[in-house]
């Protein structure tokens, strides 16, 4: 993992939001930085890389791939973590509160109020 993923995954490993996050989570032939099934929803931390085209192309594949079976992409730039991870675990908790939580069955339930 990168410094920016390590410093998040100390922060979403604390269960934000009640939330239980698995880091370096197999999705299909992809690995997606974080993933939390209560929502099917991945993290993906951005760094420079993410800046050139083929990367940003590969991104936009998996993505794709991954709405098509559900999940939700939510992508978060390194910088962002590096500068306050705090902030960008706020944002992500923020965030999640739109999505519906779902049971053991992967069967949507309502959205719980924060």
């Amino acid at each position: 993992m990168t410094l920016p993923e390590v410093l998040l995954w100390r922060e979403l490993r604390k269960r934000p939001q009640g939330l239980k996050f698995r880091r370096q989570h197999p999705a299909g032939r992809y690995i997606v930085d974080f993933f939390c099934a209560e929502l099917a929803l991945a993290i993906e931390v951005d760094g420079w890389a993410h800046d050139c085209q083929e990367v940003a192309d590969r991104d936009a594949e998996r993505d794709a791939w991954l709405r098509a079976h559900g999940v939700t992409v939510l992508r978060v730039l390194a910088r962002d973590v590096l500068d306050d991870v705090t902030l960008v675990v706020e944002a992500i908790s923020h965030n999640v509160t739109q999505y519906p939580r779902l049971d053991a069955r992967g069967t949507a339930r309502r959205a719980v109020e924060w």
